[in-house]
């Protein structure tokens, strides 16, 4: 099992480079639909985090700090979705790596229901693998019918459930704990650099209508906040080509 963070690069270094960290899960697996909305527009880095059950939200900035700067990346936007933008305000508090910019997908700064966040590392504590493969699965049988007009999401998702193991759910409780515990709030309202964020409609696990208030009323660096209404928390999956457009619009402004 690696312990480094690993990255993959999609487009020359001529474009404009945007970095994606994923959500709990992980790795890059569900981002394909995303990544083929935005061919040709950006360069595009995608992070996959290693299945560690040791390190602190310093440690995931760090190794995403290292694994770019091996690939002589030292400047980009960062879009952050769900879990990593966690890890996206310790790398602007860090001031290693020049951000361009921060989007956040799905995205918070504390997230407003810590107790839901403790239950969640409590379940993923207690279920047991076999039944949480079996949930997925019945996951993965909805999700050929509700995306059926994009075999390269359906894809994602049973490459992503082909590749759970006992260590990537533990990891996964691991990051759930990460979050349960921090509080980047001070960055946030300190931050000078352009921030914008993303959401689906519908979002019951990091509602946006707590987390758009705070970021208005707190993060004076905040431009814009987009609601996609036909997506979810998956915002970058289920409202690819909408949150491309508008991702990309943000970087070239």
């Amino acid at each position: 099992m690696s312990d480094q963070v690993q990255i993959r690069i999609h487009g020359p270094p001529s474009l404009p480079t945007l970095v994606f960290m994923p959500g709990l899960h992980g790795n890059w697996t569900l981002i394909g639909p995303f990544r083929r909305a935005l061919a040709g527009r950006v360069r595009f880095v995608e992070v996959t985090y290693p299945d560690t059950l040791s390190w602190s939200l310093g440690d995931f900035a760090a190794g995403v700090e290292d694994a770019l700067s091996a690939q002589s990346i030292h400047r980009a936007w960062i879009l952050a979705e769900s879990f990593s933008s966690q890890v996206a305000w310790p790398i602007i508090a860090r001031k290693k790596f020049l951000v361009e910019g921060l989007i956040l997908a799905g995205g918070f700064v504390r997230h407003p229901m810590r107790w839901g966040v403790r239950v969640a590392e409590r379940v993923c504590r207690d279920i047991s693998f076999s039944l949480l493969t079996r949930l997925l699965f019945g996951y993965a049988r909805i999700s050929r019918w509700r995306c059926r007009h994009s075999p390269e999401t359906i894809r994602g998702i049973e490459e992503f459930i082909e590749s759970l193991t006992e260590q990537s759910r533990q990891a996964a409780k691991h990051r759930l704990h990460l979050v349960a515990q921090s509080d980047p709030c001070t960055i946030a309202q300190q931050t000078t650099l352009p921030v914008y964020a993303l959401t689906g409609l519908f979002d019951p696990i990091v509602p946006w209508f707590w987390v758009r208030p705070w970021l208005k009323r707190n993060c004076a660096a905040l431009r814009q906040y987009k609601i996609i209404y036909h997506a979810d928390h998956n915002v970058l999956g289920t409202g690819a080509k909408a949150a491309a457009d508008q991702v990309v619009k943000w970087m070239t402004l």
